[in-house]
């Protein structure tokens, strides 16, 4: 019985294959996605007014993937990505308030203002970092797996990486190790099209990304991934995978990134018709609103919904202006630890 009801909950079928998402389920993945969607511009916002400084990568447009992904996951599940990361950290729980205070450079955020937009962490939320060197994450997420692996408990690490970092050579080395000793690890490709300024056609040899670890044996799919039930549902296959220790595992998400590569690329790589084709017919969070309101789901919820989303993110920017700089002692901390 409690099998019964927990598949209900989780939108499942009669014969466990993956079906519809709930009203409940639907309603969570499509408020964690305007979350994300409102805090990422409220984010170009600000580095606009010159509050941000260095690099900042935003996640508009790409939201259905990480939310679908963090919805397969349980307590302990470990997540590492790469420099597109607040919306990871969102999805992962982390205090939007404390984001942002570090996007801007603040003592109040994760880092305590000196890891900035790419650098930012969550030991309670097991959120291992976004990481500013290509492809670096890949390898430390099948660190986390073999630590996984090696404790002998069920947690699954979903490390993710983008089109482009997918052919450096510590991707396959990481894919060898990971294959070898059948690790707990997720990886996950978010293909949003173009890295830097060159698309992926150009870039790559591979037509199939869900296939590049077809040489070591690692089970593979491509998956929408601008609907956020198909990404869900392709992560509970993958994460009940390798917790039953068949992994690793590998997810090409094909997604759309609406903005340009960074907030200094004015994306002349591409139409503006291109993109707003892919608002206008594609976006994630319009398409899950569709869904919802074929449920029943009426105007005046989700004008409640945008409300609280829309104050939630303006705490988060007036507590990171409010909060002080970080006192220059902060230089020599958190630069060592001793055994």
């Amino acid at each position: 019985m409690a099998q019964a009801a927990e598949a209900k909950k989780r939108g499942k079928t009669k014969d466990g294959g993956a079906g519809s998402m709930g009203r409940d389920d639907l309603m969570r993945a499509y408020r964690d996605m305007l979350r994300i969607r409102r805090f990422e511009e409220k984010a170009g916002q600000l580095y606009g007014m010159g509050l941000i400084g260095g690099f900042c990568h935003l996640y508009i447009g790409q939201e259905a993937v990480v939310v679908g992904m963090q919805m397969a996951l349980s307590d302990g599940d470990e997540v590492i990505t790469s420099y597109r990361d607040h919306g990871h950290m969102i999805a992962c729980g982390m205090d939007p308030k404390g984001v942002m205070a570090e996007l801007t450079g603040r003592s109040g955020g994760y880092s305590h203002g000196k890891g900035g937009s790419m650098h930012m962490f969550s030991k309670e939320k097991n959120f291992f970092g976004g990481h500013g060197i290509v492809g670096a994450q890949v390898s430390l997420g099948t660190g986390l797996a073999f630590s996984n692996w090696y404790r002998g408990n069920d947690r699954v690490c979903l490390t993710y990486f983008g089109e482009g970092a997918s052919n450096q050579g510590q991707v396959f080395e990481s894919f060898n190790l990971a294959a070898l000793m059948k690790l707990p690890v997720v990886f996950v490709i978010e293909n949003n099209k173009y890295g830097m300024g060159t698309s992926v056609e150009r870039a790559s040899a591979s037509r199939d990304l869900s296939k590049n670890g077809a040489p070591w044996g690692i089970a593979g799919a491509q998956v929408d991934g601008m609907d956020v039930t198909a990404v869900r549902d392709a992560a509970e296959v993958a994460v009940a995978a390798c917790r039953a220790g068949k992994g690793p595992y590998l997810l090409e998400v094909k997604t759309y990134r609406y903005r340009g590569h960074s907030m200094s690329d004015p994306g002349k790589y591409r139409t503006r018709e291109e993109v707003q084709k892919m608002r206008s017919e594609r976006d994630c969070i319009e398409g899950a609103r569709h869904k919802l309101e074929a449920l029943g789901v009426e105007e005046a919820e989700f004008k409640r919904l945008d409300d609280e989303v829309k104050r939630i993110v303006q705490e988060a920017a007036d507590f990171a202006q409010q909060s002080p700089e970080p006192d220059p002692k902060e230089l020599w901390t958190d630069i060592l630890v001793e055994g």
